[in-house]
């Protein structure tokens, strides 16, 4: 049971918050940093070992974690010299097992990541995604014309749409066949999967998912922590 953690981003949408501190360690409610739950977490569901993908501030990363005892926990770390994406940071760890975890260092959820990974395995997929369902209201009325007459209209509509959760179970042949420390995001690897058939399969969530590195996902984790945070931990 491996875990890689991508905790390399700037958190430019976070600033001024993330100039000094790295985002994975944005304290929730005043409590604990992202990164800590997530490690617990990590630890409730069975991982063992985890490797921490750093470079924006790593130092302090580092020094925080140190080698995961606390957590009981084995911690390692790969150093990103210049951004490689979500993907391309993968290619620089030389032991990734058969399948593991991959996640962002910034997702508040209760999502039991073993069952994550055991639906993966399975399905017999090379990729597996977290998805979950996020509603976008527009804050305007939207038109449709043909020829400009107007067809349709809206007042502030609500969009559905089923939205990566930033986990993903991965196949290291997935990771063999791409070049070593290049640029390669998750978008590249949807795209390029879906023109070359990988086998990649969703896995739904409808439980409580936040990306804290969106500001209003951050306010919305500091407001609701207290009352959920039993669901987490």
């Amino acid at each position: 049971m491996r875990a890689v953690i991508l905790a390399g981003g700037k958190g430019t949408r976070l600033k001024p918050y993330t100039t000094s501190l790295p985002k994975p360690l944005m304290p929730i409610n005043g409590e604990l940093p992202i990164l800590e739950i997530v490690l617990k977490q990590l630890k409730r569901d069975g991982f063992t070992r985890v490797t921490l993908a750093v470079s924006h501030l790593a130092e302090i990363i580092m020094a925080f974690c140190a080698d995961g005892r606390k957590w009981g926990l084995a911690i390692d770390y790969s150093m990103e010299k210049a951004p490689l994406s979500t993907i391309g940071p993968l290619t620089l760890i030389e032991d990734l097992p058969e399948y593991f975890l991959l996640m962002n260092g910034d997702i508040l959820t209760d999502l039991r990541f073993n069952a994550l990974v055991e639906a993966h395995v399975q399905s017999g997929a090379d990729v597996t995604v977290g998805t979950f369902k996020r509603s976008v209201k527009m804050d305007f009325g939207v038109i449709e014309y043909a020829d400009r007459c107007i067809c349709t209209f809206q007042e502030k509509p609500v969009y559905h749409f089923d939205v990566s959760m930033g986990i993903y179970v991965i196949n290291r042949k997935v990771i063999d066949a791409l070049q070593k420390n290049q640029p390669y995001g998750f978008d590249n690897l949807m795209l390029d999967g879906i023109k070359n058939g990988m086998n990649m399969r969703a896995f739904p969530y409808d439980g409580f998912w936040l990306d804290i590195g969106r500001p209003d996902d951050y306010d919305l984790a500091n407001e609701q922590y207290e009352s959920l945070k039993d669901r987490f931990l």
